[in-house]
């Protein structure tokens, strides 16, 4: 387990690199419109089945 740590560390100081903040500002860009289309199609697919579900019991229920 201590050397997989180390090793960890090791690749973590000499392997990574990080993004330049115009990439990550993009990157950014692109996290909260895909978040927001997915919030979307969430939000889509929950109103049409709650409407198919109060179809179901009205019809059945009456």
């Amino acid at each position: 387990m201590l050397t997989y740590i180390k090793e960890s560390i090791e690749e973590l100081r000499h392997n990574v690199t990080l993004p330049s903040k115009a990439e990550s500002s993009n990157l950014m860009v692109v996290v909260a419109v895909f978040s927001v289309l997915f919030a979307l199609a969430t939000w889509g697919v929950d109103s049409v089945f709650s409407k198919l579900i109060k179809l179901y019991f009205t019809n059945v229920l009456n």
